[in-house]
């Protein structure tokens, strides 16, 4: 049995690579299977499942779209589900992407269909050129930094203490415009019990090779 010390150590180590490859290897998927799937391409899911490259955001809810998972699946890890998540700061699922990490406030337990998250984008990063398209909706409570969302075609400058709620169904996208961190609290809420599939909460057609 872990320690809590183990523990917390365990949960560091979560990556997205190892992740994917689980997920990808239980659905009797190959890599080029599932590169053709997501549209991404073979050579860039080889080197996030060997640790060598570090996926977008928006790699990875493609990748979440075509293996029909919630994104929260990149977090799981193989312990009893519990029914109270206390997380020390810095000891919490986490994964890495390109434009900054995103942690897992809920350690796999949601809010209802609500789905927690605290995201940090470094300087100058975005969620890519094509807007992101679900159902329900989602909350952004910036904490640091700033952030700008555009929802609509409107555009939100968010700084610390301000926060944006809205209909997920609007085009939206995010951008850390600043030269600094930005970390904030991101609240995924679906509309309903039968819509947790990725493909309608990370809707995004965007196309990496």
């Amino acid at each position: 049995m872990l320690d809590s010390e183990d523990e917390n150590d365990a949960a560091r180590r979560i990556d997205v690579g190892e992740r994917l490859r689980e997920l990808r290897t239980l659905q009797g998927l190959s890599i080029r299977s599932l590169a053709e799937m997501s549209g991404l391409n073979f050579n860039t899911l080889s080197l996030i499942e060997n640790d060598k490259s570090s996926p977008s955001v928006s790699t990875l809810e493609q990748l979440a779209q075509a293996l029909q998972v919630p994104i929260i699946a990149f977090f799981e890890m193989s312990s009893p589900q519990k029914d109270a998540i206390f997380q020390k700061s810095g000891q919490r699922p986490q994964a890495v992407f390109s434009q900054g990490l995103l942690e897992d406030l809920g350690a796999g337990l949601t809010l209802g269909e609500g789905m927690p998250f605290l995201l940090t984008l470094k300087p100058y990063a975005d969620s890519g050129p094509d807007a992101i398209i679900h159902t329900g909706q989602e909350f952004i409570y910036c904490l640091e930094g700033r952030l700008v969302y555009t929802v609509a075609g409107e555009e939100h400058d968010l700084g610390p203490g301000d926060s944006l709620v809205f209909q997920a169904h609007l085009p939206h996208r995010w951008e850390n415009r600043g030269n600094t961190n930005s970390r904030s609290l991101l609240i995924l809420c679906p509309a309903d019990q039968n819509d947790r599939s990725a493909e309608q909460h990370f809707k995004n057609e965007q196309v990496e090779g």
